[in-house]
C-alpha cells in the first residue's frame, strides 16, 4: 500500500473546501482512496465556536454521551459521539487559528459529496473517500487515525465462516478496514504543523470498492452496541450523562 500526503498550506475557517481540493490534489488514480481530517471539512464547513464560549458546555452539547471533566485527573471530558469513544466530543482548538473547531455538521453526507466531486473531476469508476480524527486508546499513550465516515468501499471485512491457514473455520473475526485506513493515513498526514492533511491511498489489496455510497443497514453494521460491546462490563459501569446529540437507539437501557 502507497500512502502519500498532500500539502495545503494554512486553512482557515470559510475556505471553499472544493476549490482547495482543484488546487492541491492533482491526479487521483481508479479504485485509490482520498483521507482528509475532519478539522479540515468542518473548517471548510464554518463548523466553529469562539474561544470565549463555554467549552465543557460546548463539549456537552456536542456529545451523544459524556462523563463529566470532574472524573478525569487529566480535566479532560470523555464523550461518545459517532459510536465512537472521543475526548471532547471531537472538540479542538489545534490548528483552529484562534477558535474551537467542531465536527463536520455530517460527516457521511461531506464523504458522499466529496466522493462524487472525486469521480467528476477524474473520470474514475471507483473512488473511496475517508474522513479521519485522532483519538486515544485505553492503556495506550499517544493518538491513532480513525475513520468517522467513509465512502465508495466496505468498511467491514467480514471473516466469518472462512477457514485458517491450518483449515479452521473463523466464527468473530472481522477486519476493520474503515479504522485500519484512517490510522494509516494519519500517520503521514501529522498531527501538528505539517500542513498535510490530505492523504492518497493507493495499491490497497484488502479494500473492496463500491460503484455508491454506504447504505443505511452497512453503516449500521459497523456500529455495535454497549450492551453487545465486548468491552459492556467497563461501558456499562461509567455513568454516562446524556448529552445534546443524545441518540437513545445507541444508549438503551444500559445505565438503568
Amino acid at each position: 500500500m502507497k500512502v502519500s500526503p498532500v500539502k495545503t498550506g494554512k486553512i482557515v475557517a470559510g475556505q471553499d473546501l472544493y476549490s482547495l481540493l482543484d488546487t492541491c490534489l492533482e491526479t487521483c488514480e481508479e479504485k485509490s482512496l482520498l483521507a482528509i481530517t475532519s478539522k479540515i471539512v468542518a473548517l471548510c464547513e464554518g463548523r466553529i465556536a469562539s474561544m470565549d464560549a463555554d467549552k465543557k458546555a460546548l463539549i456537552q452539547q456536542e456529545a451523544e454521551y459524556y462523563l463529566p471533566h470532574e472524573e478525569s485527573r487529566y480535566n479532560t471530558t470523555l464523550a461518545i459521539k459517532g459510536n465512537i469513544i472521543v475526548p471532547a466530543a471531537g472538540v479542538d482548538e489545534s490548528n483552529g487559528n484562534g477558535c474551537y473547531v467542531l465536527w463536520p455538521l455530517d460527516p457521511q453526507k461531506s464523504a458522499n459529496e466529496i466522493r462524487s466531486y472525486l469521480r467528476k473531476r477524474f473520470f474514475l469508476k471507483h473512488a473511496g473517500v475517508l474522513i479521519t480524527d485522532s483519538r486515544t486508546t485505553p492503556l495506550r499513550r499517544g493518538t491513532t487515525g480513525v475513520g468517522i465516515a467513509h465512502s465508495g468501499f466496505s468498511a467491514i471485512k467480514n471473516y466469518i465462516g472462512r477457514k485458517d491457514v491450518f483449515g479452521r473455520t473463523m466464527k468473530i473475526t472481522r477486519a476493520n478496514i474503515l479504522d485500519a485506513l484512517a490510522a494509516a493515513a494519519v500517520v503521514v498526514m501529522g498531527e501538528g504543523a505539517e500542513q498535510t492533511p490530505l492523504a492518497v491511498l493507493e495499491d490497497i489489496p484488502l479494500v473492496a470498492f463500491q460503484e455508491r455510497n454506504p447504505t443505511r443497514k452497512e453503516l449500521q453494521d459497523l456500529s455495535i452496541s454497549i450492551e453487545d460491546d465486548l468491552y459492556a462490563p467497563i461501558l456499562k459501569r461509567a455513568k454516562w450523562k446524556k448529552g445534546g446529540q443524545y441518540k437513545k437507539s445507541f444508549y438503551s437501557e444500559a445505565n438503568k
